[in-house]
């Protein structure tokens, strides 16, 4: 599976220990995220994370790939209390995982969740459109 992680500046330690807990899964998976978030993770879990654009260019491109079928699951840890220059980019991943029917977490409770049923196969559906 294709995992899009995305965490503001100040969820970004939160996202590393996040993905420290299960790296188990995610090491099986291929993680994808923006370049600071990208690094972050990838420095702290040793799991290897295929770097975008930073910032509001990353967020694009995981949206690219959101409408192009290319991404199974997102990880949003967004952060509800500071003002980011790009909340239409936001606002658009929200929106194109909804039209697209992909899994989003936007917190770390939704997130063991959905880490949990990527575990159980709950997600293994997303391979079918795939073929």
């Amino acid at each position: 599976m294709n995992i899009a992680i995305i965490a503001h500046e100040k969820k970004r330690e939160l996202m590393a220990q996040f993905c420290i807990a299960y790296k188990g899964t995610f090491k099986n998976h291929n993680l994808i995220a923006p370049d600071a978030t990208g690094s972050y993770v990838s420095e702290a879990t040793g799991l290897k994370v295929e770097r975008l654009l930073s910032g509001s260019g990353g967020i694009q491109q995981i949206g690219a790939r959101i409408a192009y079928n290319e991404i199974d699951a997102v990880l949003f840890f967004h952060d509800p209390l500071t003002n980011h220059g790009y909340e239409s980019d936001i606002d658009m991943i929200m929106r194109l995982c909804d039209v697209h029917n992909i899994p989003l977490a936007t917190n770390i409770a939704s997130s063991e969740i959905l880490v949990m049923g990527i575990n159980r196969g709950d997600l293994d559906w997303r391979n079918v459109l795939k073929s």
